[in-house]
């Protein structure tokens, strides 16, 4: 995927900063493990609580103590920074992508005399709050409408590629277009009247069919998105599609449960098979229009 000269978006929210384990530290548990002990120690004399005054208020002085705990040498100060080059890298594709969804839909909405409202993408590590709530990363990337906004660790993209074996740039950018495709079924109405249909709903089944033609509407819409960038911008190379096939069924309900419990349970389904979230997104990508994604939604 030739993304690198795509316009970047100015609706990236960046909360990684943040961090999410929910307590307070230091430096990490490995320093606060080895710094209890030694407190310990240190109250028990005189000098050592003279040292532990010193210590604390070097600490308030902007100097950290536990850096003197880290021996691991330069090796954990270069591979941080590898690895933050590459988060970095990552951050620059979601934004390309992201501003490469808002060219097409604004585009696709700008025809039928309609105004696109563009989505913010909120980028955070581990968990994050958001208006629907508490959330941690294992749920995966995620479409709040209530705040109309994006949420994605970029930890998924490892899982992705590692433990659904789906690796690839263009998986990774289906991804997004699945939940910005999220938030054009609600901008046109769409998720408010599946909400209705799945209130109710007797029994759980109907609901989890409900939820799936949401699911298969977005992979399409995700394909309606791949059809126009190719046209406008020719950005897709050899193997593209195939990524984005390849992620849309290896995260197919029937395939994941196979790997969890070794049976499928189709009442259980909420964002469809495996053929069926590849048939949609290609359904998407062969004939870029809206009317092509109507799944009975």
């Amino acid at each position: 995927m030739k993304w690198e000269d795509l316009k970047r978006s100015s609706n990236i929210e960046d909360l990684r900063s943040r961090g999410s384990s929910g307590r307070m530290g230091f430096g990490g548990g490995r320093g606060v493990n080895l710094l209890i002990p030694i407190i310990r120690m240190l109250m028990g004399t005189n000098i050592g609580r003279i040292i532990l005054v010193i210590g604390i208020g070097a600490y308030f002085m902007g100097f950290n103590p536990l850096a003197l705990l880290d021996q691991s040498g330069s090796t954990r100060g270069e591979t941080h920074a590898v690895s933050s080059l590459e988060e970095e890298k990552s951050v620059e594709f979601v934004s390309a992508v992201l501003g490469q969804t808002e060219e097409v839909w604004n585009r696709i909405y700008a025809q039928s005399g309609e105004k696109y409202t563009e989505p913010k993408l909120v980028l955070f590590r581990g968990s994050v709050q958001s208006g629907c709530g508490f959330a941690d990363a294992q749920v995966g990337p995620f479409y709040c409408s209530a705040d109309q906004k994006v949420y994605l660790d970029l930890s998924f993209f490892d899982e992705l590629s590692n433990r659904h074996n789906a690796p690839g740039d263009f998986a990774q950018a289906y991804v997004i277009a699945h939940e910005i495709g999220h938030h054009v079924q609600n901008l046109r109405g769409t998720l408010d009247k599946a909400h209705r249909v799945q209130q109710s709903a007797l029994g759980k089944t109907k609901a989890n069919a409900t939820q799936v033609k949401v699911e298969l509407q977005a992979d399409c819409y995700a394909g309606i998105w791949a059809y126009h960038t190719q046209k406008t911008r020719a950005i897709l190379e050899e193997g593209d599609i195939q990524e984005a096939l390849n992620a849309a069924s290896q995260i197919g309900d029937d395939t994941l449960q196979k790997q969890a419990q070794g049976y499928v349970v189709p009442d259980a389904f909420t964002h469809g098979t495996s053929a069926q979230r590849m048939e949609w997104f290609n359904r998407g990508y062969e004939k870029g229009t809206l009317e092509a994604c109507n799944t009975g939604v």
